[in-house]
């Protein structure tokens, strides 16, 4: 079984985390989703006010093998993800080992970018976050991956991100079965 891990902190664009857990569950992932921190309780309030019971800490799962990783944009769930240091451990270790990183919005820009594993690779971010990184070099893609880097435009893209993922993670015949089911095309 694959082992997914979403990062949510408090600010996550609601979005850009529920369609691609929904997606990777569909498509047999088991998905673990951590909070940052500890807000109430593990609920992590999202950006649109929406609160989403967490399965655990980051602390508490962070060293565990996980097939991918990803982080949702929104704000400022981004900029939390991106002071974390915790959560820079976890991202370059997960690509250091081949495993997949993912980030939607300004995750990407904000949370990827300052490690520089988006340097040189066709990546993509929400538009107008490029600024925050001047040395990437983002295209107009909603979803794209490159290497073991998969990243996305955001919360219109954010079934497009999952079944990306779920793509990479469990092939293409699962990917278009689970897009057809969903009526994504």
């Amino acid at each position: 079984m694959k082992k997914v891990l979403a990062v949510l902190a408090d600010g996550f664009e609601e979005l850009e985390a529920i369609s691609p857990i929904d997606v990777l569950r569909r498509a047999g992932a088991s998905v673990t989703l951590a909070a940052l921190k500890m807000y109430d309780g593990l609920k992590v309030r999202g950006s649109h006010d929406i609160y989403v019971q967490c399965d655990s800490l980051l602390s508490d799962v962070a060293k565990d093998h996980f097939d991918a990783i990803f982080f949702p944009g929104g704000m400022p769930g981004a900029t939390n993800l991106a002071s974390s240091p915790e959560v820079k451990d976890l991202i370059l270790n997960t690509y250091k080992r081949g495993d997949l990183v993912c980030a939607i919005c300004a995750s990407p820009a904000y949370v990827l970018a300052p490690l520089g594993i988006l340097d040189g690779k066709k990546v993509t971010c929400y538009p107008g976050c490029e600024s925050v990184a001047p040395n990437v070099k983002f295209g107009n893609y909603r979803a794209v991956r490159d290497a073991n880097v998969i990243t996305s435009a955001g919360p219109g893209t954010a079934l497009e991100f999952g079944l990306l993922i779920a793509e990479t993670l469990f092939g293409k015949q699962v990917s278009e079965k689970l897009s057809g089911g969903m009526i994504c095309k």
